[in-house]
């Protein structure tokens, strides 16, 4: 890890705040046929198109149609077909979607996935068949990985990336609270785990962090009065979509209002417009940062920002980072004589850096997933506009 301002390094790009428009729930570019055939390679991108996570789906849909675009509909040199499917809120509806994708459809490569749950219950179908999974979103660790990669993080990352900060940032115990599922008890454990063994103390009873249900919990209320009675100096917490504008709204209005909050995600994409002046102040941790000052990014941001007319988020830009990497592989395996599924996947293995809008970054050979910077950002007026400003580097973590 490492630790130390890198504001005065970057000029940011200020983005303009509005609502990212929402797509259809099927697309299909392209022409159809089997890869290494008529020249066309088959992406299937499964991704939540409804449910309580609709607003992080639709966005890795956008970003990874937004490369295709800019990049006259080919990866590789070669057509795209792109075949979208609905994951929905978890593996009752991911599982038989990405069923047809891959039996159907005859998907070279899965990308997308939104849901760690999701993730575990797709990994055998894809296994099975031997086709690369280039999930675009948190991901659970995983024993076997032959065929599976990650363009944005391993779920547990984001906590310890800012566990170390909120210790010598907070002069005392911090709260911390989450969503009752495999993806918060992820993200969770990362915080607590790290900041339990930099010396924090955590202000839960027991030491153990308190879960809301998922995805039923709407009042936070009850939980903001049970902190109030604690003797918390900050809160920590993962939440996003829907949840994650109920948290923020109710905790400007709660007992615990004056606490500083300390967050992954829950500022991220068109949340924070919804949240509005109850989320200024709020950090957050996130290996991305609208106004990061690099080529790539300054290309991302404005081709993002001319289409969507507001700032791009972590979503979009791992699942942009999604298609480039699979842009480069198609075009390695090209050159080796024949792009099938496992050429893609060893040319996948065999990448070097990737120049990616976050700054850049490599898979790991442990997880296959990025060895990347993390960012601090806060909200804060931008501007006639509130926005997720980076405030310093934080620490590099992947394997």
């Amino acid at each position: 890890m490492f630790f130390g301002t890198s504001l005065a390094r970057r000029r940011r790009i200020r983005p303009v705040c509005a609502a990212v428009l929402a797509l259809g729930l099927t697309a299909v570019t392209g022409c159809s046929g089997d890869s290494g055939t008529d020249g066309t390679v088959k992406i299937g991108l499964l991704s939540s198109l409804s449910g309580t996570y609709k607003t992080v789906g639709t966005d890795l849909r956008a970003g990874f149609e937004l490369y295709l675009e800019t990049h006259g509909n080919k990866l590789g040199g070669r057509e795209v077909e792109l075949v979208v499917a609905d994951e929905g809120d978890g593996p009752p509806t991911a599982l038989p979607a990405a069923t047809r994708l891959v039996e159907k459809d005859k998907v070279d490569v899965l990308t997308g996935l939104v849901a760690g749950g999701s993730f575990n219950a797709v990994l055998p179908l894809v296994q099975q068949a031997k086709i690369p999974l280039l999930g675009s979103n948190a991901r659970p660790t995983v024993r076997d990985i032959e065929y599976v990669w990650s363009t944005s993080f391993l779920s547990d990352e984001p906590g310890r990336a800012i566990a170390p900060y909120v210790k010598e940032d907070v002069d005392g115990p911090v709260y911390a609270i989450g969503p009752d599922y495999q993806g918060g008890h992820d993200e969770l454990r990362g915080f607590t785990e790290e900041f339990k063994r930099v010396g924090g103390e955590l202000a839960n009873p027991g030491g153990r962090t308190t879960w809301t249900p998922f995805p039923k919990t709407t009042n936070f209320m009850p939980y903001f009065s049970e902190i109030a009675r604690t003797n918390a100096k900050a809160v920590y917490c993962f939440y996003a979509g829907k949840a994650a504008i109920d948290f923020v709204k109710q905790y400007a209005q709660s007992d615990i209002a004056h606490l500083p909050l300390y967050t992954a995600f829950v500022t991220e994409g068109s949340g924070l417009r919804a949240q509005g002046k109850a989320a200024k102040g709020i950090y957050s941790v996130q290996n991305y940062s609208a106004d990061l000052d690099n080529e790539a990014n300054r290309k991302f941001a404005a081709d993002w920002m001319n289409k969507y007319l507001g700032p791009p988020t972590t979503y979009a830009m791992a699942s942009y980072d999604a298609a480039a990497v699979l842009d480069q592989a198609i075009a390695d395996a090209e050159r080796r004589g024949e792009v099938t599924p496992q050429t893609i996947n060893e040319a996948i293995a065999d990448l070097g850096q990737i120049d990616s809008p976050r700054g850049a970054w490599e898979f790991g050979g442990t997880a296959h997933s990025p060895v990347q910077t993390w960012y601090l950002r806060q909200v804060r007026q931008d501007g006639n506009q509130l926005s997720n400003v980076m405030v310093q580097d934080l620490a590099t973590l992947g394997s």
